[in-house]
């Protein structure tokens, strides 16, 4: 059997739109054969995930992707491979917690200012307990009319610069990285070419990454195009990172992006699950 990895997909636990059941059953029809279910800054999906990961005879690799802050920019770490319970792990997950609620009451007071009301207890509603994004936020304003589409809230309302957005400083990088390699896991550097960073920028933060004890990065997402891969590529030899594969899948509704619909590792690469 070929094996199929997809290793960063988000469900209802984050700001995806699937329950982990739900997710599950979406990449098995799809033909992956290996699934890490890496929502933001929470692992409460990961137990009903692993259990229909069982009764759909597909490997579940728990997962999560942490917000963390460096040289005050935000980066995504994803964590693969980590045990969800471990305390430090944990610990880490709860303060990330605290700063996305902080975050939702300040977004909800601009909006309010703007004579937006009923946000804050609408995205509370909406995360059902899990973590609270600001795709939440983009999803109750096109609920109330507010805009047409939900990228029309980020580029109006929540993207950076715009009336509502907050700044935020995450969990500190290096903290990150040690949560992930303290729970057994291996650190990826999330979706690469999407942080606009120049090259002399790049090298620093990988460079950086790699120090503090980052192991691997995306060299295939959902939207690479052949010249994105090809320069995630030359990142992984440069800095000697395993190379990840990942759809960053959120919803059905958008046909751009798939579990599973990824265009293949390039050859001599080392994969991030020989890591594992």
């Amino acid at each position: 059997m070929i094996e199929t990895y997809d290793l960063h997909c988000h469900s209802i636990a984050s700001d995806g739109s699937l329950t982990p059941t739900e997710l599950v059953q979406r990449a098995k029809a799809m033909g992956v054969t290996s699934l890490a279910l890496t929502d933001h800054d929470t692992i409460n999906g990961q137990q009903e995930a692993q259990t229909a990961a069982r009764s759909n005879a597909i490997t579940l690799i728990p997962g999560i992707e942490l917000s963390t802050t460096w040289e005050n920019k935000c980066f995504h770490i994803v964590g693969l491979n980590i045990d969800p319970e471990h305390s430090n792990l944990n610990q880490g997950i709860q303060k990330l917690q605290t700063l996305r609620t902080e975050r939702a009451k300040k977004i909800a007071n601009k909006l309010e200012k703007k004579s937006i009301s009923g946000s804050y207890e609408a995205v509370i509603k909406a995360a059902k307990g899990g973590m609270i994004t600001r795709a939440h936020f983009s999803s109750y304003l096109l609920a109330q009319n507010y805009v047409s589409t939900q990228q029309e809230a980020f580029d109006k309302y929540l993207g950076k610069g715009k009336p509502a957005f907050v700044s935020t400083v995450w969990a500190d990088l290096h903290d990150a990285i040690d949560w992930i390699n303290q729970a057994g896991g291996v650190a990826v550097v999330a979706h690469p070419l999407r942080y606009k960073m120049t090259a002399s920028w790049m090298r620093r933060f990988l460079s950086f990454f790699k120090e503090a004890g980052g192991q691997g990065i995306e060299v295939v997402t959902g939207r690479s195009n052949p010249d994105e891969i090809r320069r995630a590529m030359l990142y992984a030899t440069q800095y000697d990172l395993a190379a990840s594969v990942g759809s960053d899948f959120h919803t059905p509704d958008n046909k751009w992006v798939e579990l599973g619909r990824l265009a293949p590792l390039p050859k001599n690469m080392t994969p991030i699950w020989e890591l594992f």
